[in-house]
């Protein structure tokens, strides 16, 4: 038996994407919902780059922390009897790993650095209204990156190729924070929506769609499936 307790920030990617994993994965766990930029923050005693999601698994008389998304990732895989998130195609691996580590780096800063801290983190810390130049220039940004979106999906299932990997997870975690904001412009992208509606039907996407950011009603179809 183990038990499993998430830290995380409802609004944080990373923390979306560890919830999807492991809720795809049919994991238990118990949630500590933490604010990473307060000063009494628990995570920061428990990773020491301060950053949400942080999964402390307790297994038998072992204990487990499971600092930030690819070493939650990559425990549920490592836990699982056959392959879990990750494609036994090498080329379709190796597709996986490209496009997570897109996400993780040039969509973080281009997109989510300039959007999300206009649109949510100047509201947590009280750092006045959105900037105009900014938001346009994040919002040239993930048209950018959508278009690539759009491109990959054309001729496959999923992001990676056959089936959803780990690649799928993770980006959807970044859009549908965006999402939440009203951000991406769904009837511009046909197969980047198709690809999301998908995901957005699975069991584990359920409690993302039931968040609520303060002060900020989400877009008119964020928890609609069929929208």
């Amino acid at each position: 038996m183990s038990a499993c307790v998430l830290y995380h920030f409802a609004f944080d990617p990373g923390s979306r994407t560890a919830r999807l994993a492991l809720g795809e994965a049919k994991k238990a766990f118990t949630e500590t919902l933490v604010r990473p930029w307060e000063d009494d923050c628990p995570v920061a005693g428990l990773n020491p780059s301060g950053m949400p999601p942080v999964l402390r698994v307790t297994e038998d008389s072992r204990s487990l922390t499971l600092c930030e998304p690819a070493a939650i990732l990559g425990w549920l895989e490592d836990a699982s009897r056959e392959p879990f998130l990750m494609p036994t195609d090498p080329a379709e691996r190796a597709e996986t790993r490209r496009l997570v580590a897109w996400f993780d780096r040039r969509f973080t800063d281009e997109v989510n650095a300039v959007l999300l801290h206009e649109r949510m983190e100047k509201p947590l810390l009280r750092l006045g209204p959105p900037e105009a130049r900014a938001l346009r220039a994040g919002r040239e940004a993930l048209r950018s990156h959508l278009a690539m979106l759009e491109d990959v999906l054309a001729g496959r299932d999923a992001l990676s190729g056959r089936r959803i990997s780990q690649a799928d997870f993770v980006a959807a975690a970044h859009l549908s924070v965006l999402d939440y904001f009203g951000e991406v412009s769904w009837a511009n992208w046909p197969a980047v929506k198709t690809w999301y509606m998908k995901l957005k039907s699975r069991p584990c996407f359920r409690p993302l769609l039931a968040d609520r950011f303060p002060g900020v009603p989400p877009s008119t179809w964020y928890a609609d499936l069929d929208f």
